[in-house]
C-alpha cells in the first residue's frame, strides 16, 4: 500500500469524523432558538441592508444544508430549515452566505478568482469522470500514458480550485461574526455568539478535509502515472 493510498483513507476517515461533527453541531444549534427571535431571511436582509447591498436577492430552496451565494445571478440561496428557522445556525449560516454577497460587492480577490474558475471546473470535472479510470487501463494493457496524463491535469486544476475555495470560505465566516458581534440586536449573549462561531467552524472544516482528500486522490493518479511511466 503506497503513502498516496494510505494518506486518502486517513482522510477519509478524519473527513467521517468531521461531517458527523458538523452535522451534529447543525443539529445542535438549530435546537437552539435565538433570543432576538429573527429568522435566517431576517438576519439575512438585515446583513445586506447594513452593508448597503440592495441588489441581491434572498430566495429558499429545497434540501438541507444547501445554502450558497450565486455571484452571477446575486442571489442568496438559503434552505428550509435557515429561511424560516429562528435559531442560532439559522443565524449563523445566513449571516456566513451574506459574508459572500459581501465579498462580491468589495471585489474580494479570492472570490474573484474562483468564480474566473468555474467554467474550467466544470469541464474539468467532467474530463475528470472518464479520463482516470480509462487511462489507467490503457496505461496498464498498452503503456499509453496520454489519457491518464489528461486526466490527472484536470484533477490538478480541481484540487486548485478547492484550496481556492478555503479563504472565501474563511473570509466569509470571518465577516458574518464580525457583523453578528456588532448587532446586539440579532444575537443578544456572547454564548449565542460562540455557538455561531463554533457552528461556521466546523462547517469551514468540512471544507478543509474535502480540499486535502481532492489533493490525496490527486497524490495517488500523479504517483501511479509517473511510477508506470518511469
Amino acid at each position: 500500500m503506497g503513502p498516496a493510498w494510505l494518506l486518502m483513507i486517513v482522510i477519509a476517515i478524519v473527513s467521517f469524523i468531521v461531517q458527523w461533527r458538523f452535522k451534529s453541531k447543525f443539529k445542535q444549534y438549530s435546537e437552539t432558538p435565538l433570543l432576538s427571535g429573527l429568522s435566517g431571511q431576517e438576519v439575512a436582509e438585515r446583513m445586506l441592508k447594513d452593508h448597503g447591498i440592495y441588489d441581491v436577492q434572498i430566495t429558499s430552496a429545497e434540501g438541507q444544508l444547501t445554502d450558497h451565494y450565486n455571484p452571477e445571478t446575486k442571489t442568496v440561496t438559503l434552505s428550509p430549515d435557515v429561511f424560516y428557522g429562528r435559531s442560532v445556525a439559522a443565524a449563523a449560516v445566513a449571516a456566513h452566505e451574506c459574508g459572500h454577497a459581501v465579498q462580491h460587492a468589495k471585489a474580494y480577490a479570492w472570490l474573484s478568482l474562483r468564480s474566473v474558475m468555474v467554467p474550467a471546473i466544470t469541464v474539468a470535472s467532467t474530463l475528470i469522470q472518464w479520463t482516470l479510470f480509462i487511462g489507467v487501463m490503457l496505461l496498464f494493457f498498452i503503456h499509453n500514458p496520454f489519457v491518464l496524463a489528461i486526466g490527472v491535469a484536470a484533477l490538478a486544476l480541481v484540487t486548485l480550485f478547492s484550496f481556492i475555495t478555503l479563504p472565501v470560505e474563511f473570509d466569509a465566516s470571518r465577516r458574518a461574526l464580525a457583523w453578528l458581534d456588532n448587532n446586539y440586536t440579532i444575537m443578544q449573549t456572547r454564548e449565542e455568539h460562540e455557538q455561531a462561531k463554533d457552528a461556521l467552524w466546523w462547517a469551514a472544516m468540512t471544507y478543509v478535509v474535502a480540499a486535502l482528500g481532492t489533493l490525496a486522490t490527486l497524490l495517488y493518479y500523479a504517483s501511479f502515472l509517473f511510477n508506470r511511466r518511469n
